[in-house]
């Protein structure tokens, strides 16, 4: 028997028994109350065979609603068969009561129709009782697995569209990169050949963290910086890079590659496209427990240019799959040269 199995069962188990004594005593109680004296002979056995009668009575009922398959009929399927059935048991609770009382008291009850009936109606009562708080406990027990199971599949898309994500990702940067350094080649092989080891370093490092939704932001800052190395063997002076980085920004994570792809974005569809080049700045801070990271650039954004839409497409979803309403991003032209791109981001994921 599993754990799991263990714990409901004794949590059944509590619940009948204290159930049905919390009943018995209720109604010893009420008994007392409206005779105003000690409970006799007769209602201290007929309390006692209620009891017996009750928690015996409404374990077969549990049982029956199990084989039969109840807890899987909707609410209009279960009706029709819930109500009868309270009806027969009432009547066979208080068959087995009177009887059980008769014979133990030798003679001391006489037979009442009228309170035989009035008794049946009580006991059906409370077996209905009963019967709604069991089903409504299930209601709950299973709405609360459907929600587990919905979670979990929830859980389980997002990991593998953020697996696709970046899954689509590196190659979209190696290919950007091989084409940087294939313009060094003839002109510059000695710078070739570092900016060759340095993509080496960067792929080595992708490698490793590419199965974690999360890395230090101070390993994507290296790997940043790798690849401004990379690209500024390409444009020389064409290519100016500033850094202002908030002392605790290194006690944040953030997605794999995510400032990687910003600061690419930046560099291929801004200062690539300048004759005279221009500059990219990388700036971060932190405002009530949350990491800002600003990148501007040189260049114009056309929001309705399909160009230029990759990396910020990815960019979204995979913040949105991570972190969902908690971070942000926006990205505009802050003057007809200057683009300026913005993420916000809080030091926990909302997704598991």
């Amino acid at each position: 028997m599993s754990l799991d199995l263990f714990n409901k069962k004794r949590l059944y188990w509590i619940a009948q028994l204290s159930g049905w004594s919390l009943y018995i005593t209720v109604a010893g109680i009420f008994n007392y109350l409206s005779s105003q004296r000690p409970l006799g002979m007769r209602i201290m056995v007929g309390l006692g065979i209620a009891w017996i009668t009750g928690v015996g009575l409404s374990h077969l009922y549990r049982e029956g609603i199990i084989r039969l398959g109840w807890m899987r009929l909707s609410i209009f399927q279960l009706i029709p068969r819930l109500l009868p059935a309270i009806v027969v048991l009432g009547l066979l609770f208080q068959l087995v009561y009177f009887f059980t009382t008769a014979f133990l008291l030798k003679g001391a009850v006489v037979f009442d129709l009228r309170e035989n009936l009035e008794n049946t109606l009580g006991w059906s009562t409370i077996l209905f009782m009963w019967s709604l708080l069991y089903f409504l406990f299930h209601f709950f027990e299973n709405y609360r697995k459907e929600e587990i199971k919905n979670l979990t599949w929830e859980a389980n898309k997002n990991e593998f569209e953020l697996n696709k994500l970046k899954s689509q990702l590196n190659p979209h940067f190696i290919f950007n990169s091989m084409n940087s350094i294939r313009a060094l080649v003839d002109e510059e092989p000695q710078k070739a050949k570092k900016s060759i080891t340095q993509l080496a370093n960067i792929l080595r490092n992708t490698l490793l963290m590419g199965k974690k939704k999360v890395i230090p932001f101070d390993e994507e800052l290296s790997l940043v910086k790798d690849y401004l190395e990379i690209e500024k063997a390409r444009y020389e002076e064409r290519l100016s890079v500033s850094w202002n980085i908030h002392r605790e920004t290194s006690r944040f994570k953030v997605p794999p590659m995510m400032i990687q792809t910003l600061v690419e974005n930046g560099i291929k569809h801004g200062i690539s496209n300048l004759p005279e080049g221009g500059f990219i700045e990388i700036i971060t801070s932190v405002k009530e427990a949350k990491l800002y990271i600003v990148i501007r650039n040189s260049g114009q954004y056309y929001p309705t240019r399909k160009s230029t839409g990759f990396g910020l497409i990815n960019t979204r979803q995979r913040l949105q799959l991570l972190y969902g309403t908690n971070s942000t991003f926006h990205i505009y032209n802050v003057s007809p040269e200057v683009v300026h791109t913005e993420v916000c981001i809080p030091q926990e994921l909302s997704l598991a």
